[in-house]
C-alpha cells in the first residue's frame, strides 16, 4: 500500500497532469467527423477509445479507494466525452491529493490504468493524423505541466513543430 504523501504520490499526480496535457492536446479542436473515424472495420473509433480512457480513470479512482469496480461505457457525444475525460482526471487527482492511504500501490496504479490511458492518448493522436486533422508535435519536456491542472484549459504549447 502506498504511504500518505511523499515523492511517489507527487510523481503520480504529475503523471495524471501529463495525461491531462497530452490528452487535452489530442482531443482539442478535432473536427466533428473525427469521433466516428475508423481506420478499418472492427477498429475502435476515437469516441470509443476516449470512452475507454474515461473508464480507465474511473477504475483508477476505484483502485485508489480500495475497490475493483470496472465499467464498460458506451461513448457519449464527443464534447461530452472530452468533458468526462477531464472530470475523471479531476476525480482521480482529488483522491491522490487527499490524505487517505491508497488502496493499492503507486506502481499498480501506474502500470495499469495510467499507462493504458497514455497508450490510448497516443492512439487518438495517431488517428488524428490518419483522419487528416493532425495535432502538431511538441517538445513535451518543455511543456508547462503541473499537478492539479487537469481541465481543458491547459497551458499553451511552448515548443511545437511539424
Amino acid at each position: 500500500m502506498g504511504s500518505i504523501g511523499g515523492p511517489s504520490r507527487d510523481l503520480l499526480r504529475h503523471t495524471v497532469a501529463t495525461l491531462a496535457y497530452r490528452g487535452g492536446k489530442a482531443v482539442r479542436g478535432a473536427p466533428p467527423s473525427f469521433a466516428g473515424y475508423r481506420v478499418a472495420d472492427g477498429g475502435r473509433t476515437p469516441a470509443r477509445i476516449l470512452a475507454h480512457i474515461g473508464d480507465l480513470l474511473d477504475w483508477a479512482v476505484s483502485l485508489a479507494q480500495g475497490g475493483r469496480a470496472w465499467n464498460d461505457s458506451a461513448p457519449l457525444p464527443w464534447e461530452e466525452e472530452v468533458a468526462r475525460f477531464h472530470a475523471a482526471l479531476e476525480r482521480f487527482d482529488a483522491v491522490l491529493a487527499g490524505d487517505a492511504p491508497l488502496g493499492t500501490s503507486y506502481e499498480k496504479l501506474f502500470q495499469g490504468p495510467i499507462a493504458d490511458a497514455l497508450t490510448h492518448i497516443g492512439q487518438i493522436a495517431m488517428l488524428r493524423r490518419l483522419a487528416g486533422a493532425p495535432i502538431r508535435g511538441e517538445n513535451y519536456f518543455k511543456a508547462d505541466i503541473s499537478a492539479g491542472r487537469l481541465g481543458a484549459d491547459q497551458a499553451a504549447s511552448r515548443v511545437e513543430f511539424d
